[in-house]
């Protein structure tokens, strides 16, 4: 339901038990869109209201003749009565903007005017469409009760009277039926209507928030993948930089480390790039993302870059875990290297994978304390923020914090059914 629809809401509705939805009220109660100003019309409006003048100008010819057969009914009687006719149904094109007015006037007009009750019945009808049940019961209410009367004041000689009331009666009642039908029927498919839009928003938002979930994955795997690339640059530049009379083949190997570790940056910051703009949060279009088979390399990258790893790995066959639970135990290893290298530079790292299938996947990383002063890295804690969030999106859990002697460990579970 739209904001524009609420504000349409008329205040004569407001309190009321018989209260509808604003669509509703803007559907079934043309007037209240525009108050004070003409409602728009339909060209379907505009047949609809032609036929209902035409009915009304028929019914009011059969009146017509009807009175003006009578020899006992003077002249201009007749004549007031076929007035009073033509004017109630040329007020029937009022009847759309003012069907309460329109129905209270033509009460007493169709009971006076033999011509005019044609008009008086399809008032009814048209307040049943477009008010509720209750202002439609105390008119229609009204036109019931005095049917009588109108019978006795057009008599008609061939008719027994009890049965010209019941036939008038039951004329009233099927013009009020039909129109509370109407109103049922509009309502019903005004509600589906709502219920459709309501279900295309909902879908909207589900996929804005995939999306957004989506993306924020994707940033997610932007920090590990590159904070680990960076790092390497950042050490081995300040070991340029501070090391300018090292000798030539280690600096031939840091520079080789700083220019691969450059390369693969720019790749994955490539590929994550593209996925952004195709938005698409597979990894369908880039390179193979890595599992827990490539924690080998993983380690030997640090050690090439100078990292003192012992890598212990108690997995039968690390191909049989399952992508996720992979590429997690991956991602978890990555960032705690990467934080040893900047936290602890120079320490000795441990990793240790163990696990089997229904038991589980461990993933364990301890750095033993660094030596001397440290200064702090902007940013810290940050990596471990998602990766907390990434083990427990998994299933698993993790834990980290300074042990006793002064080192660091990290420690996580992953389920592997």
């Amino acid at each position: 339901m739209t904001a524009d629809s609420t504000q349409r809401t008329g205040p004569a509705f407001e309190g009321r038990r018989w209260m509808f939805p604003s669509a509703l009220i803007h559907e079934l109660g043309p007037d209240t869109e525009r108050p004070g100003r003409p409602p728009r019309r339909t060209a379907r409006d505009w047949v609809v209201d032609f036929i209902c003048f035409l009915l009304a100008v028929g019914l009011g010819i059969v009146g017509a003749d009807s009175v003006s057969g009578d020899p006992a009914i003077p002249a201009a009687v007749v004549a007031a009565d076929q007035i009073l006719g033509a004017l109630a149904c040329a007020a029937l094109w009022l009847r759309r903007r003012l069907p309460v007015a329109l129905a209270i006037v033509l009460t007493p007009v169709g009971m006076a005017s033999l011509t005019a009750s044609g008009a008086a019945l399809l008032s009814l009808f048209t307040l049943a469409v477009h008010r509720p049940f209750r202002c439609t019961a105390w008119i229609g209410g009204v036109n019931i009760v005095t049917i009588p009367l109108y019978v006795w004041l057009h008599r008609d000689p061939g008719m027994p009277f009890a049965a010209d009331v019941v036939l008038t009666a039951l004329l009233t009642v099927s013009a009020i039926g039909w129109g509370l039908f109407v109103r049922a029927k509009r309502q019903l498919m005004l509600s589906l209507r709502d219920r459709a839009r309501r279900a295309e928003t909902e879908a909207r938002l589900r996929a804005e928030q995939a999306q957004r979930l989506a993306r924020e994955a994707i940033a997610r795997e932007m920090h590990d993948v590159l904070a680990h690339r960076l790092t390497l640059l950042s050490v081995h530049a300040g070991a340029l930089e501070f090391r300018p009379d090292a000798p030539r083949a280690q600096i031939v190997r840091a520079a080789g480390v700083i220019r691969e570790s450059a390369h693969e940056a720019l790749q994955d910051l490539r590929e994550i790039i593209g996925v952004l703009r195709a938005g698409e949060p597979d990894d369908a279009g880039g390179r193979p993302q890595p599992t827990l088979a490539a924690l080998d390399t993983l380690v030997d990258e640090c050690r090439r870059a100078g990292m003192e790893v012992a890598f212990d790995s108690r997995v039968a066959d690390p191909a049989a875990v399952p992508a996720v639970v992979g590429r997690t135990a991956y991602r978890i290893a990555q960032e705690a290297l990467t934080n040893a290298r900047k936290h602890a530079p120079g320490t000795e790292v441990t990793v240790s994978v163990t696990g089997a299938r229904g038991e589980g996947l461990a993933v364990a990383v301890r750095n033993s304390p660094p030596e001397g002063d440290i200064p702090p890295v902007p940013g810290s804690g940050q990596g471990l923020i998602g990766l907390t969030e990434r083990a427990t999106l998994a299933g698993g859990r993790l834990e980290h914090g300074a042990e006793a002697d002064g080192g660091f460990a990290l420690r996580a579970w992953l389920p592997w059914n």
